[in-house]
């Protein structure tokens, strides 16, 4: 379950106590979440990002989620070490 909590409020300046903040909103909203709905939450933010993006005019084109070729992995894959 992903748990509905206002964002914090950054300052201007964008310190480390700033990341602090987003870092524990997104642990308190997402703690109880199974990884389907954390998955399917990154997916979204993603979607939401590359909108904003493509709006914007950015030059280079947003590689699609789970595109292998971006160094994404689907759920259960892992790197593993070349020896």
């Amino acid at each position: 379950m992903i748990h509905e909590i206002p964002k914090p409020e950054i300052s201007p300046n964008f310190t480390i106590e700033d990341i602090h903040k987003i870092r524990q909103w997104n642990y308190e909203r997402l703690r109880d979440a199974t990884m389907a709905e954390r998955l399917e939450d990154s997916r979204r933010r993603a979607e939401e990002v590359c909108k904003k993006l493509a709006k914007s005019g950015a030059k280079s084109k947003p590689r699609e989620i789970g595109d292998t070729k971006s160094g994404t992995h689907e759920i259960g894959d892992r790197p593993r070490l070349i020896r």
